[in-house]
C-alpha cells in the first residue's frame, strides 16, 4: 500500500517571493506563508496562534507567483511536504521542511488593473470563480471563466512536466 503526502494551506505571504532562474529555463519561487488559528482559552480570552511554512513553487507556477504574489497577499497552496538538508557556512548540517506547491489559488479581491490572463500551451490554466475553487479549463478556450471574483480566486495548476 502506498502512502499519501498532501498538504493544503490557506494563508498570507510573509515576504515577496524570491525567484531564481536555472539553466534550461526552469525557475523556483520560495516564500514564507503564515497560517493563523484563533480560539478562546479557558479564561475566555481570544488567542491567535500563527504557524510559518516554507513554500517552494517550480515553473510554471514560479513565474505566476513572481508576477502576482507579494507580501501580505492571501493564497491557497496545495502540494506535498518535503524535507531536505544542507550544509551552512560553518559546515553544520541543517534540516528544512518545505511545502512543494502543485496548485495555487490566488485569493482575496482582484485589485484594479490586476488580473490573470489565460496562459496557453504551458499545460496549465486559470479560472475566475465566485464559488469554491474548481479545476481549470484545460482546453484553453476560457469557456468556463466567470469574471465575478467576489470571494473566489484564480486556480492555477502545476500539471505534469
Amino acid at each position: 500500500m502506498s502512502g499519501v503526502n498532501k498538504v493544503i494551506l490557506v494563508g498570507n505571504l510573509g515576504k515577496d517571493p524570491e525567484v531564481r532562474s536555472f539553466d534550461g529555463g526552469r525557475s523556483k519561487a520560495a516564500f514564507s506563508l503564515a497560517t493563523s488559528e484563533t480560539y478562546k482559552n479557558r479564561d475566555g480570552e481570544r488567542v491567535t496562534n500563527t504557524e510559518w511554512h516554507n513554500v517552494v513553487l517550480w515553473s510554471p507556477l514560479a513565474e505566476i507567483a513572481e508576477r502576482y504574489l507579494s507580501k501580505g497577499k492571501q493564497v491557497y497552496i496545495e502540494g506535498k511536504l518535503t524535507n531536505r538538508s544542507y550544509e551552512d557556512k560553518e559546515g553544520n548540517t541543517r534540516y528544512i521542511t518545505e511545502i512543494n506547491g502543485r496548485q495555487m489559488v490566488l485569493l482575496g479581491r482582484k485589485e484594479d488593473g490586476e488580473g490573470m490572463q489565460q496562459h496557453g500551451g504551458g499545460g496549465y490554466s486559470h479560472q475566475h470563480q465566485a464559488a469554491a475553487p474548481v479545476k481549470p479549463d484545460f482546453a484553453g478556450n476560457g469557456s468556463n471563466n466567470n469574471n465575478n471574483n467576489a470571494g473566489g480566486g484564480n486556480v492555477v495548476d502545476d500539471l505534469p512536466f
